[in-house]
């Protein structure tokens, strides 16, 4: 297909003689040629002054396209004043060339109050456009645009919020069409029937729906090519970093920029290990607590569990922490370590709390520290199971065993966890599934060497009988990504409902 191409136009005039307002709408579509890219439609109204009218991005297409809407009203005032008619034509610049949309030389035209009228390059054209569902809403507007050649006597959308186990159907109705007074020959350009309806989401996090064109001789869909439109909510943004237990150079400014990176990674959860407070004869010091550090820079601070386990670096204690955007319920701290020493580094204790993600569902998440394969971590880690586990009920929607747990990928305490068949690595889930696969579902008897370069040991453990999945995964605090604040780097995932 052509670089830029027009698909519909909308000439709307509303009001009497006096003081009417005329508003413009042109929705085209766009070649993804570069991230960086300059879309407009230049148009000239009654007076012949040639106008620039740049175009926002709008969504995606089915076929790797974008597409792309220019809108623009003209407020009440003396008709003279208005456009009037229009001519236009419609360009874009991309990857140091341009490209054109002007009706094959001769522009294109729309009268005063033509209403809106559709290209042969599409026939049946959703209008709306919204690509996520916002917090709060409810409901969805659907708005299409049809040929009115096809004399379509019935519009319906099939759609679903449980991935299709059941299925609902709406019916939208035709918008009246004002007749234009305007006499022109509209060339490449076809009347539109205007049809409106709306989905009642409630809650549910996806929505997948068609849209469904009857006329007497013939069935028609639009249905993104056989993908079906999916509008989402947010996924659940979780985070998980070490802090190094105040051994960082520059640890205030680090501590800034930590709390930057949770506010503009829009993160919901976050699992923190070696926060440390000072001593202070083992009576400890809330205002030095780094997790309450950092939650204190937030523009809103969250909700925050912490509990300490060992006397770290001889003049902290050391802990782990949670901290939350919704509210934690049923917070709890337990060793999961033979020692209960303060004193002895072995002494390992983990967080847990069950938090509500609205559309999402309720969580377990336990934000550990666990000891080297040397040091216990078989015993400790079964403990933490075993504890997980005796939290499970039907009200639980996902657990997730979040920190560092001292074990390399591939090595004997991953193995451990991988012959468990109960908790899978999200982070291979997210960016590697295929190899996610071999490991963790055919268990593959070559596996090991397939992780021989994944150095990692901090991990998102998810429970296999979980109802989310991983959509992304992502390695923060990086030399390329906000910068270094620890010996560990983080991890930021996301996820959502099955």
């Amino acid at each position: 297909m052509d670089n830029i191409q027009l698909l519909y136009v909308a000439n709307n005039v509303t009001g009497k003689a006096a003081a009417c307002q005329q508003s413009l709408l042109f929705l085209m579509r766009v070649a993804d040629l570069d991230y960086d890219k300059q879309v407009e439609v230049l148009w000239a109204g009654d007076d012949g002054v040639w106008h620039f009218l740049p175009a926002l991005f709008n969504r995606k297409a089915e076929d790797g396209q974008e597409y792309w809407q220019a809108e623009i009203v003209f407020p009440p005032q003396a008709h003279a004043d208005i456009p009037g008619d229009i001519r236009f034509a419609l360009r874009l610049q991309a990857a140091g060339s341009e490209y054109w949309d002007n009706n094959e030389g001769a522009d294109y035209f729309s009268g005063a109050g033509s209403g809106g009228r559709l290209t042969g390059a599409a026939a049946i054209l959703q209008l709306s456009h919204a690509e996520q569902l916002r917090d709060g809403q409810h409901s969805v507007p659907i708005k299409l645009a049809v040929d009115a050649a096809l004399e379509i006597d019935h519009v319906t959308i099939h759609w679903t919020i449980d991935n299709w186990q059941h299925s609902h159907t709406t019916s939208c109705r035709r918008q009246a069409v004002r007749k234009s007074a305007s006499k022109a020959v509209y060339a490449g350009l076809h009347l539109a029937q205007l049809w409106s309806g709306r989905i009642k989401v409630g809650d549910g996090f996806r929505l997948q729906y068609s849209i469904c064109c009857e006329n007497k001789a013939q069935t028609l869909w639009d249905n993104r090519a056989g993908q079906n439109y999916i509008l989402s909510r947010a996924p659940l943004r979780l985070l998980i970093l070490n802090l190094h237990c105040y051994q960082e150079d520059e640890q205030d400014r680090k501590f800034w920029q930590i709390a930057h990176a949770i506010d503009e990674l829009d993160a919901d959860i976050v699992c923190l290990q070696e926060v440390a407070e000072h001593w202070n004869d083992g009576h400890g010091d809330w205002p030095s607590n780094s997790a309450n550090i950092i939650n204190q820079r937030l523009p809103q601070p969250f909700h925050l569990y912490s509990d300490w386990s060992h006397l770290g670096f001889d003049k902290f204690r050391e802990g782990v922490a949670i901290l939350s955007r919704y509210p934690l319920a049923e917070q709890e701290a337990r060793y999961v370590s033979d020692s209960h020493d303060a004193y002895s580094i072995h002494s390992r204790k983990v967080v847990s709390a069950r938090i509500k993600v609205p559309y999402i569902g309720t969580i377990d998440v336990f934000s550990a520290h666990l000891s080297w394969w040397e040091d216990g971590f078989q015993q400790q880690f079964q403990r933490l199971s075993a504890w997980a586990d005796g939290k499970r009920s039907g009200e639980v929607d996902a657990t997730l065993l979040c920190g560092d747990f001292n074990i390399a990928a591939g090595s004997t305490g991953y193995q451990l966890v991988v012959n468990g068949h109960q908790y899978d690595d999200q982070y291979l889930a997210a960016n590697a599934p295929a190899l996610f696969e071999q490991i963790f579902r055919v268990n593959d008897a070559h596996w090991r060497d397939y992780l021989a370069d994944d150095y990692r040991i901090d991990y998102i453990f998810m429970d296999r009988d979980s109802g989310l999945r991983a959509g992304s995964a992502r390695t923060v605090f990086t030399e390329q990504d906000y910068g270094p604040v620890s010996d560990h780097c983080g991890y930021l995932m996301t996820f959502e409902p099955l």
